[in-house]
């Protein structure tokens, strides 16, 4: 089925998403923290970086195949990890997993997703990404590792910008805890999304599976905790170097928004930073990426994967104008996968793919590389 005639672009998956799942899992998804005026920011910066458009350039053939840290991808973005995915959209990481590898774009799975690694990585063909929230326990750290590896993913993902659980009011405001309660108010929210309620039943309550092989190890946890809070610790840069000696495949560090950061993280032998304030979800005053990624672009060598805010191909365009070598999403493919089930996330690959034709269209260019230094920013940069 042809779905652009009625879903041509991500904010109509979203609104379709939205009539489909419960609001608590809504307000999950789709929250931000404090007065959300870093989500908001995350918005207006892209609507700072303009492009001026080029005339009589002939035809233009686009080819959106990208290099990225040593593998080739039909375009320059891939599934970022989303904590507690399969809550959103029944075996969400599973039909996740699939399609980001028939559409030969990678998938990160979450430490605290509601499948193991196990469960995803024969789905994957060797193009997964494992994304660590860091274990304060050397033996659980050293076993998830072990674990990752065994099943096949490639890449492993520090998480370093939740030191702390952010509070995420929305979120508190629809009655959802953590781990999630049926109370009334739920279960009168989950009997208006039938669908939602009739596959969630089937797969059974979401969970951390993951975490929850390792929470007999854990002591003290509250009626108010999941196993995952007192496994967690706030990484320095010592827990830095330890993964990079631990794990002998690509490293990422995602959630860095200091360019000053950067040569450190050189130093430590991560192959790529991961620029990202977490959507919004953790620190209401920090700076949108895309305010960032100048400097950053400057003051490493290093392969820069973007994420933050982006909601269609001409957002992917503004990053990697700006020096971005990779994009990553979350909430959009959740969207997809919750508006259309398994036909959502093929068609968001058609909605970014032809997004990003078109306007790279206009600008008669036929690679996005060949965007760095032609976009600019309206008005002056926090990072100069």
């Amino acid at each position: 089925m042809d779905h652009h005639a009625k879903y041509p672009a991500i904010r109509d998956l979203r609104a379709r998403a939205q009539r489909r799942i419960p609001k608590f899992v809504w307000e999950y998804l789709d929250s931000a923290t404090g007065n959300e005026a870093t989500l908001r920011r995350n918005r207006a910066a892209l609507d700072r970086v303009l492009f001026t458009p080029s005339i009589l350039h002939g035809e233009t053939t686009v080819d959106l195949t990208t290099e990225f840290c040593g593998k080739s991808y039909p375009l320059p973005v891939g599934i970022s990890p989303l904590g507690m995915s399969g809550m959103i959209w029944p075996d969400a990481e599973r039909k996740l997993a699939r399609a980001a590898t028939k559409a030969g774009i990678p998938y990160s799975i979450s430490t605290v997703a509601t499948r193991t690694p196990e469960d995803v990585a024969p789905r994957l063909d060797g193009n997964g990404w494992f994304q660590m929230y860091p274990p304060r326990d050397e033996g659980i750290r050293t076993d998830m590792l072990k674990r990752a590896r065994d099943a096949g993913f490639s890449t492993l993902i520090l998480t370093v910008d939740v030191p702390v659980p952010s509070r995420r009011e929305r979120q508190v405001r629809s009655g959802l805890t953590t781990p999630p309660k049926l109370t009334p108010r739920l279960l009168a929210q989950i009997a208006m999304r039938p669908t939602w309620a009739m596959g969630t039943a089937l797969q059974g309550m979401p969970r951390m599976r993951l975490i929850d092989d390792y929470a007999g190890k854990v002591t003290g946890l509250s009626s108010t905790q999941h196993a995952g809070y007192l496994l967690r610790t706030s990484p320095d840069w010592d827990y830095v170097r330890w993964l990079r000696d631990a794990w002998d495949g690509t490293f990422f560090v995602k959630g860095v928004l200091n360019p000053d950061d950067a040569p450190r993280l050189e130093q430590a032998g991560v192959d790529a930073i991961w620029l990202s304030n977490h959507a919004g979800r953790q620190f209401d005053a920090a700076p949108a990426p895309i305010e960032v990624l100048p400097a950053m672009r400057k003051a490493t060598s290093l392969p820069l994967i973007f994420d933050s805010g982006i909601e269609g191909g001409l957002d992917m365009l503004r990053a990697i104008a700006l020096g971005a070598d990779f994009i990553m999403l979350g909430r959009a493919w959740h969207y997809a996968l919750a508006a259309l089930d398994t036909d959502g996330p093929p068609h968001l690959v058609e909605i970014l793919q032809k997004d990003m034709a078109a306007n790279m269209g206009q600008l008669g260019l036929s690679r996005p590389v060949d965007l760095r230094g032609k976009a600019r920013i309206d008005g002056p940069s926090i990072f100069p």
